[in-house]
């Protein structure tokens, strides 16, 4: 819920501290921002350069996540506990960072992320998790030092602020994709390709703000139906330019491989 999490918001146009007032959240310069009757809040203070993903990608990713195909990664990024905020920058549906809070019975979770519709599904994904409409590329609407993790999962990854947002003894922990990624469907059904230097330039754009810690890849066989193949492509940027129609009828084994990459701010 949004209680737990207002300590760490300030005004995305001002900077001052929010406090609630009924369905709105307000500053003490008097800038007001609205709840939403789904009970995420819009701190975006703007007009937005995109909305994020469609009602039918977030209803594809609830689909696939609530069936366990993803569980593992899930659990690798659960293997960390924390006190206090846990930040998920891009939160989609906020699977993820429902299975971080239960691993941490004493933090906080804040979902961020652009999308309306992921947001509406993010506000009732855990009792401990608000959600928050904000653009991860501009200035995030959290106070500095507040965060013990920031979870990246598939998201875009704003360095100078996830350092200015971590405390010291923070972590950023960011999951990518490996090169064999669902590799099976992009060979065959021309999926958009992992790029091959992935890695390096994720590493390549927050080394200037933080140090990498340890990596590790998790991978996983999945075996999936044709409704399944047809639920992941849908919640994928490849939904956008693959015809559903030319995927496969019939059961079929698909690679899934990430990199959990543990950044410490410098």
């Amino acid at each position: 819920m949004i209680d737990g999490a207002i300590p760490y918001l300030w005004c995305p146009v001002c900077r001052e501290p929010l406090s609630r007032r009924e369905r709105a959240l307000r500053c003490p310069r008097r800038h007001s921002f609205d709840m939403a009757r789904q009970g995420y809040v819009d701190l975006s203070a703007g007009r937005l350069p995109h909305i994020g993903d469609t009602a039918e990608m977030v209803a594809d990713r609830a689909a696939f996540l609530s069936a366990g195909h993803y569980r593992f990664i899930a659990e690798a990024l659960a293997a960390h506990r924390a006190e206090g905020l846990v930040v998920d920058a891009g939160t989609g549906t906020g699977d993820y960072l429902a299975h971080f809070l239960e691993g941490s019975p004493d933090a906080t979770g804040l979902g961020l992320d652009v999308s309306k519709p992921a947001l509406r599904r993010a506000a009732k994904a855990h009792p401990r998790a608000a959600a928050v409409l904000t653009d991860l590329w501009r200035p995030l609407p959290v106070a500095d030092a507040t965060a013990a993790v920031i979870l990246n999962v598939f998201a875009p990854r704003n360095g100078p602020e996830y350092q200015r947002v971590l405390r010291p003894d923070g972590l950023l922990l960011v999951v990518t994709p490996a090169a064999d990624h669902l590799t099976e469907l992009i060979t065959a059904y021309g999926l958009i390709q992992v790029d091959p230097e992935k890695a390096a330039r994720v590493s390549g754009s927050l080394g200037e703000h933080f140090t990498l810690d340890a990596t590790a890849t998790h991978r996983r066989e999945l075996r999936l139906t044709a409704g399944e193949t047809r639920t992941l492509v849908g919640m994928t940027p490849s939904a956008r330019h693959v015809p559903m129609e030319g995927l496969p009828g019939h059961d079929v084994t698909v690679t899934a491989a990430v990199e959990v990459a543990v950044y410490r701010p410098r």
